[in-house]
């Protein structure tokens, strides 16, 4: 999640026939010195965990190879749906939605106990693969210009905000959000959008309509805005080395869920080393070096995690509380939303 707008849907469909999954499994051979693992995942600080806390370990373990296909997850996704059933790469890392739809498509494997951490999932995060960090959206706001915490998402329509929130722009993982959850507080669905376009309309006219991290931090910096929905983990680290002011809210209600999954592809050919993988990165070391280094809360319920840092990230009940939402809606909707949305609230 390291790209801030990642359009939702036109997944893309390719060509290749798909093994039987009895038939994968009497290919599944054991690990040897030299076979190579293919990962396709983001790069900066995730590939950077990754090298030290799932790679060293591995290799020391097995003597195999891994090699990265680095870069944003439209690329790697069409790829993988190209090459489905022969893949290229073993462990591929999707976001929320596009992973639950590649296994529903035969791309990416279901998960499974194989994979020993599996145990210690927390629910949302053994649907489409492995979660490996959640990374949840909310309300962020300047705490010096509100009369009192923000605890609900209703709190957005407090009139003190009126003319100062800066709307997250439509498709994207923080409009999204934004645009459900007041669905859902207003007593829709994403079967039923209606109210949530009726109630967003109520607010303008906003601040500005914002389209990345950079562009609402830069907003905050100058009293541009004062309210937005945003990754809390991104606003966290804005909040300690920028802006002291910038507070995260907790809602009543949960906050919105996005999740960074690691997904095993059909058809690979280094099944286990693939499953050792994702068990390393569900371990307590790694799960803490992204928790440390970005904030991104773990998936799994049985780590020691220091106070300090666990007061920083969503884990136990509030994780629990994570809310989620049926992505097939969402995707078959996303172009008739995007229209409404250009036209009824960025208009």
């Amino acid at each position: 999640m390291t790209v801030t707008r990642r359009k939702f849907g036109h997944l893309v469909l390719g060509a290749g026939a798909i093994a039987p999954m009895h038939f994968v499994r009497t290919a599944w051979a054991q690990p040897k010195p030299g076979d190579e693992l293919v990962i396709g995942i983001w790069g900066g600080a995730q590939e950077k965990i990754v090298k030290q806390f799932v790679e060293k370990p591995l290799v020391e373990k097995f003597g195999c190879k891994v090699s990265y296909v680095l870069g944003g997850t439209p690329e790697r996704r069409a790829r993988a749906y190209a090459e489905r059933g022969r893949p290229s790469f073993d462990v591929l890392y999707l976001n929320i939605f596009e992973s639950r739809q590649a296994v529903a498509d035969g791309v990416t494997q279901a998960p499974t106990a194989a994979v020993l951490q599996f145990a210690h999932l927390y629910d949302t995060a053994k649907i489409g693969g492995y979660g490996v960090a959640y990374n949840p959206v909310s309300i962020v706001y300047d705490k010096r210009k509100a009369s009192k915490p923000i605890t609900s998402w209703k709190d957005i329509w407090n009139p003190e905000w009126k003319g100062r929130i800066a709307w997250p722009s439509y498709p994207g993982a923080e409009g999204t959000a934004a645009l459900l959850m007041a669905a859902k507080i207003f007593g829709g669905s994403e079967s039923d959008i209606d109210i949530a376009f009726k109630k967003i309309r109520e607010l303008k006219p906003f601040a500005a309509i914002q389209n990345s991290q950079d562009n609402l931090f830069q907003m905050f910096d100058q009293g541009v805005c004062d309210l937005s929905i945003e990754f809390g983990s991104f606003t966290r680290a804005y909040a300690e080395t920028r802006n002291p002011n910038i507070a995260i809210a907790s809602p009543v209600e949960g906050q919105a869920i996005a999740m960074n999954v690691a997904c095993i592809t059909v058809g690979t050919k280094n099944q286990q080393l693939a499953e050792e993988w994702i068990n390393l990165h569900l371990s307590e070391p790694c799960m803490l070096a992204y928790a440390k280094e970005i904030y991104y809360s773990p998936t799994v319920s049985n780590l020691t995690i220091p106070p300090e840092l666990a007061s920083k990230l969503t884990t136990g009940e509030e994780a629990k509380k994570l809310v989620d939402f049926n992505w097939d809606l969402v995707i078959k909707n996303q172009p008739q939303w995007t229209s409404r949305f250009n036209r009824e609230i960025a208009g």
